[in-house]
């Protein structure tokens, strides 16, 4: 594994270079806002985190963060069970590590930046009703869905590919509706413009949702277009 990272860049700069990074700031209670101007490895030793550990952790996933999709990968060839496997292991995981930071973020702005900025307001709005709607949908995709595609295709009798293909509509359904608010939410925003003068939370946020949003088009392509296309659709499979 390379290092990117070495501990003598800014908190700034590393999250900057890569705005994952403040999932494992904030877990750990480093200022990565104010405190963004010190070196990483000051704000280790301020709070007595040990260096070598904490600089391969964050190396670690900011390689996988780079390789999580590959752009080059058929995924019609992979079968239901290894495409769900890499659903759950890549966009599932995703959503359930960034709907709480970004949660804290707009909170965040919204509190500090709301009286001048109005349309914050909104935003946190939309957000948290995608937030809601996100994790019921995962549940209910990890708890039913994916189980009886799973059984489908180790025994594809009419009667299951029915029962799954009704369970696959209301999913279809959560994905319009999931789209629908990324839409407001960046006509909300003006496509995600920033205010002059726009702290680094304020930044940090408008640049992790729009890696929301790229992250949900990819993750609600993989279902609709390939893997729910296999049971609703299964002759025009290729």
């Amino acid at each position: 594994m390379s290092n990117t990272f070495n501990g003598s860049e800014t908190i700034g700069q590393i999250v900057t270079a890569f705005p994952g990074s403040s999932n494992l700031f904030q877990e750990h209670g480093i200022d990565f806002c104010c405190g963004g101007g010190r070196p990483l490895t000051t704000a280790l030793r301020q709070k007595n985190i040990e260096e070598e550990a904490f600089i391969e952790k964050l190396n670690r996933f900011y390689e996988e963060a780079k390789n999580r999709t590959d752009p080059n990968t058929d995924w019609r060839k992979l079968s239901s069970s290894r495409l769900i496997d890499h659903i759950v292991s890549t966009h599932h995981m995703y959503l359930q590590r960034e709907l709480p930071v970004l949660s804290e973020f707009i909170t965040k702005i919204l509190r500090v930046h709301g009286p001048e900025r109005r349309e914050l307001a909104k935003l946190h709005m939309l957000f948290h009703q995608m937030k809601m709607e996100l994790e019921q949908h995962l549940i209910a995709e990890e708890a039913t869905v994916f189980p009886l595609i799973r059984e489908w295709e180790n025994h594809p009798v009419p009667s299951l590919a029915e029962k799954t293909a009704n369970a696959i509509r209301d999913l279809e359904a959560d994905h319009s509706g999931v789209g629908n608010l990324l839409h407001e939410m960046r006509a909300v925003t003006s496509d995600y413009k920033l205010p002059a003068g726009a702290c680094r939370t304020y930044t940090l946020a408008f640049h992790k949702l729009q890696g929301l949003e790229s992250d949900l088009f990819q993750h609600i392509h993989l279902e609709n277009n390939i893997l729910f296309q296999r049971v609703s659709h299964p002759a025009n499979e290729s």
